[in-house]
């Protein structure tokens, strides 16, 4: 989405004094990345704690199990710096498809276990696996006739479409693979895509690239994005089975393939804001379209920011416009609570450009049981709301993330290249 349900779908964990962005200089190259040297001013309001203060703070283990019937970097309380990249598949028959996988699946252990690459392992620092999480999504178009996938997609996994508010530049969107590297330090993210570069040659193609970050939860609560509101405020419930089985996993009531249970639709979303635009808005105005204060992320009708608004009480929106975004989003009633996901959104900052205005805005990731019912579904009612003056989404994709990695024997993918 865009800045879609800002202050009504939050990711899993906001840590207090979050650092911010130093920008991740080397990576694949070729790609353009969303982020720059304008980064560096958001990290210097915020250095005055330490990563591992805020693991400690936060929940965040220093170390995420890679293992699992879901992958990680999904549930997991959000690291502090996130890659996001789309891939073209080079490989020419589905046993180098086969073997790209089991690559993947071993490098991607190897570095979330905390072994340094081969670029620092001359440093005098001990390895640290520095809370990082490596989660691979695959797109519609790896289900082409290359490789035999063809009949064995997921049932809702097609090209991200354009909505009537986007603006999408083919360059910035979709891809076979998706890669999704959360940590809590930027060089990490590059030292993974410089390792899976050098093991992939030839296997990969890199199409769009998006570094991103978290602001600090000034002054508490959730963190902010450059518009200056709190970024998110309510999240399915992921420690509810249930719930989970209901929003976010692909289940066998879903009517996927088999070999999908267990792995969830994500969204990915270039979000650039007009900040200039933004920032003649009168701050009475921003908290109308918004639907929240902006001191507080409390609801126009709340006090605190966990406040749930009131909208049975003010059906002609005159506490929340009916229009505003938190209201659109999410009606909170029960025909729409199916349509809620889980969000796990990031900050960009690429500097300049052409024209002297500045380029920052979010990544949205967004991750859901079937994004038609869920995403789509809140797209289209936010379709010309009052924010869309201010923001434009440039890329992004539908992605779908594979089942996770049961074992030491299994790999990416497994079910889909063995069963099909």
């Amino acid at each position: 989405m865009r800045c879609d349900q800002a202050g009504d779908e939050r990711a899993p964990v906001s840590d207090d004094g979050r650092r911010g962005f130093l920008k991740c200089a080397a990576g694949i190259a070729g790609v353009a990345a969303a982020t720059g040297l304008g980064g560096q001013a958001a990290a210097a309001a915020a250095a005055d704690r330490s990563a591992s203060g805020l693991r400690e703070n936060g929940g965040l283990p220093d170390k995420v199990p890679f293992h699992g019937r879901h992958q990680a970097g999904i549930l997991t309380p959000q690291q502090l710096f996130a890659g996001f990249v789309g891939f073209d598949v080079m490989a020419e028959s589905r046993e180098a498809l086969t073997g790209l996988f089991q690559k993947l699946t071993t490098r991607c252990q190897v570095l979330t276990d905390g072994v340094k690459p081969l670029d620092e392992q001359v440093a005098a620092e001990r390895p640290t696996p520095d809370s990082l999480t490596i989660t691979l999504g695959v797109g519609a178009s790896l289900f082409d006739d290359r490789f035999g996938l063809s009949g064995h997609k997921p049932r809702h996994l097609k090209a991200m479409p354009a909505f009537p508010d986007d603006r999408l530049e083919p360059a910035r969107c979709h891809g076979d693979l998706s890669l999704q590297i959360c940590a809590q330090h930027p060089d990490a993210i590059v030292h993974v895509l410089r390792d899976l570069a050098r093991e992939t040659h030839g296997l990969l193609r890199p199409r769009w690239r998006a570094d991103a970050f978290l602001n600090p939860s000034r002054p508490s609560g959730s963190p902010r994005t450059f518009i200056g509101f709190k970024d998110g405020i309510v999240n399915p419930d992921t420690g509810s089975s249930r719930e989970m089985n209901r929003l976010m996993w692909v289940t066998p009531p879903c009517g996927e393939p088999d070999w999908a249970l267990g792995g969830s639709y994500q969204v990915l979303r270039l979000i650039r804001f007009h900040i200039e635009k933004w920032d003649k808005v009168p701050v009475a105005r921003q908290e109308q379209i918004f639907g929240r204060r902006k001191a507080s992320g409390a609801p126009l009708d709340g006090k605190q920011e966990n406040d749930p608004p009131r909208y049975r009480d003010d059906p002609h929106g005159r506490k929340i416009p009916l229009d505003s975004h938190i209201r659109l989003a999410n009606p909170r009633t029960e025909k729409t609570d199916r349509s809620r996901f889980l969000r796990r959104s990031y900050n960009y900052d690429q500097g300049f450009d052409q024209s002297g205005r500045m380029d920052l805005g979010l990544v949205f990731c967004g991750y859901q049981q079937n994004p038609e019912r869920q995403f789509a579904t809140v797209q289209r009612r936010l379709r010309h709301e009052p924010l869309a003056k201010f923001i434009t989404p440039l890329g992004g994709g539908y992605f779908f993330i594979l089942p996770g990695v049961r074992d030491a024997d299994d790999w990416f993918g497994s079910g889909l290249l063995k069963k099909t």
